[in-house]
């Protein structure tokens, strides 16, 4: 009889919306400004009217979704982002619609960084990557202490079961 697993339970950081909703903003940004040069071309160069419509519909709906990218995906994403660790396994379930659930046994992995960005390290964030040969899993928005512990036990429990192997 095989044990079974509970859902990973640990949050990652309210910070983590800050940071998204940022990061977004930056990239919603540039995308309006693209689409309003081009539309811009459009009109200097006179191109098709079916091409200035096309545009101007195509700059409307990226400005609605920009709404959706900076004001709720970002709180969804905080929401909805779970792990867990163990002395067997890492654990992530995330998504929205979506949902996506990984288990990663602790014998598969062979490391484990901690990276952080200028907007993680002006929240004090970090985001834990754990590899294996093939793949690798990201944490991300810990909190700077708990990233740090998270990365040495990680490499513990990998280190144990790498010499209990032997």
């Amino acid at each position: 009889m095989t044990p079974t697993m509970n859902d990973p339970n640990k949050s990652i950081s309210k910070d983590a919306i800050k940071v998204w909703r940022i990061t977004n903003l930056f990239i919603q940004i540039i995308a309006i400004i693209i689409g309003i040069g081009l539309i811009w071309a459009s009109i200097y160069f006179n191109w098709y009217y079916w091409i200035k419509i096309t545009l101007i519909v195509l700059l409307a709906i990226d400005i609605l979704l920009s709404l959706w990218d900076i004001l709720i995906e970002p709180v969804l994403l905080q929401r909805y982002w779970r792990y867990d660790i163990s002395s067997e396994y890492v654990q992530i379930k995330h998504g929205i619609f979506n949902i996506k659930q990984t288990i990663m046994p602790m014998t598969k992995v062979q490391y484990v960084t901690a990276k952080q960005g200028p907007l993680l390290r002006k929240y004090q964030l970090y985001t834990l990557q754990i590899g294996t040969m093939s793949t690798s899993i990201d944490i991300p928005a810990l909190p700077e202490q708990t990233a740090l512990t998270l990365r040495s036990k990680i490499a513990e429990y990998a280190k144990i079961k790498e010499v209990e192997d032997l």
